[in-house]
């Protein structure tokens, strides 16, 4: 079952980026072999898998997105990549979730709500802000684990606070001990707006 997943996800990420899991590729050639249709949003660097080597995290978006996404009927899936380095400048694509980054729109009266995305030690976190009179805040954070050569979820949540009264903060975090053991590859942050 494990090869099937293995096979078809592999499938998904070739479709989808044009490469597979062992070919090596630069920066400059990352840039040129853009899937169509897609633009990049973000990149971050930082070592993902603590071998002492800069990794890449590429967050992608169709190019027309604020026309074509609908939170509640097509919310326009942002691919977000993990690339391990293997070489100056070099790196392999490692693993691909579309779902880990909230859609153009899915921020409310605030817009875009994707804020940035942050690598340290291992980990990495995905940064949300949005609403209206009610904002909130959305941190999504995922582990490296080397025995398995993997990132799991650690942490998921945020705040939310009404802007008249912005001291009045409530606080929501999720762990392991909430979610259970979470690939990266199978995190979806729609689950709770499906």
């Amino acid at each position: 079952m494990k090869a099937l997943f293995i096979l078809i996800f592999s499938l998904k990420v070739t479709f989808l980026l044009g490469q597979d899991f062992r070919k090596e590729i630069s920066i400059t050639d990352l840039r040129k072999s853009l899937p169509e249709g897609y633009t990049i949003l973000d990149t971050a660097t930082g070592d993902l898998n603590k071998d002492d080597l800069d990794d890449l995290i590429v967050l992608y978006r169709k190019v027309n997105e604020e026309e074509t996404s609908d939170v509640i009927d097509n919310p326009e899936k942002r691919p977000l990549a993990i690339y391990l380095g293997v070489g100056l400048d070099t790196f392999r694509l490692a693993a691909l979730n579309e779902n880990v980054a909230y859609c153009f729109d899915c921020g409310g009266m605030m817009g875009d709500p994707y804020q940035a995305i942050a690598i340290k030690n291992g980990y990495f976190t995905v940064e949300h802000y949005g609403g209206s009179g009610w904002r909130w805040t959305r941190y999504v954070t995922f582990k490296y684990s080397p025995k398995e050569g993997m990132w799991y979820l650690h942490k998921d949540g945020g705040d939310s606070f009404h802007a008249g009264e912005p001291e009045k903060v409530t606080t929501n975090i999720m762990t392991v001990s909430d979610f259970g053991v979470v690939p990266f590859e199978e995190y979806n942050i729609y689950r709770d707006i499906d």
